[in-house]
């Protein structure tokens, strides 16, 4: 299994786990393209186990295409990263979720 494959699957238990008859209904996980281009994925964190943890606002920078920006807002994991930075994205959102 790769480590797209790992983190995917672990997103898709994440999310099942949150799923209760409401969350679902208002909450989410959307993950999109970016014209620059790149992804973004938003994470409502809002009933979750983590929704009050802090999280450290991240960026790095590696060349043009090769970025990777974190931070919670409102109650939301927001990230945006370079087109090929997805897994390691959700991999950073994995660890800070598994930690607390």
């Amino acid at each position: 299994m790769s480590d797209s494959d790992s983190v995917l699957s672990w997103l898709q238990g994440w999310y099942t786990e949150q799923c209760d008859g409401d969350w679902e209904h208002e909450w989410g996980v959307k993950i999109a393209t970016l014209d620059n281009p790149g992804w973004t994925i938003r994470i409502d964190l809002e009933g979750t186990s983590v929704e009050e943890c802090e999280y450290p606002k991240q960026t790095i920078t590696r060349g043009p295409n090769d970025w990777i920006f974190a931070r919670v807002v409102d109650h939301q994991f927001d990230g945006a990263c370079g087109p090929g930075n997805l897994t390691e994205l959700l991999t950073m959102f994995r660890s800070w979720a598994d930690e607390h």
